[in-house]
């Protein structure tokens, strides 16, 4: 099973329309399915917070994907697990210190409790970020059937 069939079967999705929303809050929102799915606790997002504030946007990258995420095995990570949020609008996470303007409607938030199942996770991940008409696809789920479909539809290669 791929990393996005099981964002979908544990429930760990969510889409917003993203209209005036902080890229703090954005953070999270997309940490809200990993809570009630007992992934996270509440106050996990906090931290990735706190590291985005102190090193800058290095959740942000190509083609408006963030990879919310924190150190391994931070306080609040319960599980290792990935979720997703699709945001209709932008969210604008500042410029990072080469000046460049750095936005996202794609995110993949990460938490880890175990480090092999976490670099299984990031590698399945890296295929996604390459799979360009896969990432422009999930931009546009507005539902779980939306992420499988895409997932179908432009496979990474395994």
């Amino acid at each position: 099973m791929g990393v996005l069939e099981k964002i979908v079967e544990t429930g760990n999705y969510s889409f917003i329309d993203g209209e005036g929303v902080t890229w703090q809050e954005a953070v999270r929102l997309s940490t809200l399915p990993m809570i009630k799915s007992g992934t996270v606790s509440e106050d996990y997002y906090k931290q990735i917070v706190a590291c985005i504030e102190k090193y800058g946007p290095y959740v942000v990258f190509e083609h408006n994907i963030a990879m919310p995420h924190t150190q391994e095995n931070a306080t609040g990570a319960l599980k290792t697990g990935i979720g997703f949020m699709a945001s209709k609008k932008l969210i604008d996470f500042g410029e990072d210190e080469d000046g460049e303007k750095k936005e996202a409607n794609v995110f993949f938030t990460l938490s880890s409790t175990n480090p092999d199942e976490h670099l299984d996770n990031i590698s399945q991940l890296t295929e996604i970020f390459l799979n360009e008409p896969l990432i422009d696809a999930l931009a546009k789920a507005t539902s779980p059937e939306d992420i499988l479909e895409a997932a179908k539809k432009y496979p990474c290669e395994e």
